[in-house]
């Protein structure tokens, strides 16, 4: 790394956990060369959805030994 991408890096590090999440994002976004980021907005959407339904009751939650169990059975 450059003696310039060592400053940032230190300088990111020292900042809250919230920021460099968002530089984080930032830093994400700069490498997708895709500029629709219509797709980001709506999977942000349903992962909000879901967290409310989840919050409501409305949605059943299942166990990762579960999930791994089924896709053992799928696998085989």
């Amino acid at each position: 790394m450059s003696k310039k991408g060592t400053q940032v890096l230190e300088e990111a590090l020292s900042l809250p956990p919230s920021e460099r999440a968002e530089v984080i994002d930032h830093l994400l976004a700069s490498l997708d060369p895709s500029p629709d980021h219509r797709i980001d907005e709506v999977w942000g959407q349903e992962a909000e959805d879901r967290l409310d339904a989840f919050e409501r009751g409305e949605i059943k939650t299942v166990s990762a030994s579960e999930v791994f169990n089924g896709i053992k059975n799928v696998k085989a």
